[in-house]
């Protein structure tokens, strides 16, 4: 079979790929409503397929689960926030111990601003620590810590002092704290900086 025989999909295709796009959208759109004005644990993927008008083996092609659903609703937040922080210390004149800090301030603000998907991310698509922590996302952001606390005066083994760092960012740590706790997010974000403020000064 020659290479002029491999075909790059036919104008038939082209239709059906372009209805899925277009369910995709829509569904990720009624969901992120729907989480809005309810919840996120209040709704359920049968609400979502019926809302969306799209049937359930669409749904569930497009999304495995409620976690999926959540995972591609933060994408692009996630991807914001990289934007973000690699613009921000591009150009910060900070100290690395102010950079450091700065970053840790924006992950528990991200966390703060999304913390229902992010709860329902963790729980049912990343069930276990070593799942959770080694995914792309929390990947970066584990690097960044490390690699910003290396560029201080901090003493001591940084890949491990990292680690404890982002344990402490855990999403369901930061639900447990305003759910159980009781405690507001500046009640958070304030007590964790001091703890970082007494290790890295």
């Amino acid at each position: 079979m020659s290479d002029d025989s491999i075909s790059l999909g036919t104008d038939q295709d082209r239709p059906a790929r372009a209805d899925a796009l277009q369910n995709r959208a829509e569904i990720l759109r009624v969901a992120a409503r729907l989480f809005d004005e309810q919840g996120v644990e209040h709704v359920s993927m049968s609400q979502i397929g019926r809302e969306a008008d799209v049937g359930k083996g669409t749904l569930y092609r497009h999304f495995r689960n409620k976690a999926d659903l959540c995972h591609a609703l933060l994408d692009s937040e996630q991807r914001a926030l990289q934007e973000r922080t690699f613009s921000h210390l591009r150009t910060s004149q900070e100290s690395p111990c102010e950079q450091l800090l700065w970053f840790l301030e924006e992950l528990l603000a991200f966390t703060g601003k999304y913390i229902d998907l992010l709860v329902e991310a963790t729980q049912e698509r990343f069930g276990t620590a070593e799942l959770t922590f080694s995914h792309p996302a929390h990947h970066w952001q584990r690097l960044t810590i490390a690699g910003l606390l290396r560029q201080t005066d901090f003493q001591g083994d940084s890949d491990y002092m990292a680690d404890v760092f982002y344990a402490l960012l855990d999403p369901r740590l930061y639900h447990f704290q305003r759910t159980v706790r009781g405690y507001d997010h500046q009640r958070i974000v304030t007590g964790f900086l001091d703890v970082m403020r007494r290790i890295l000064f």
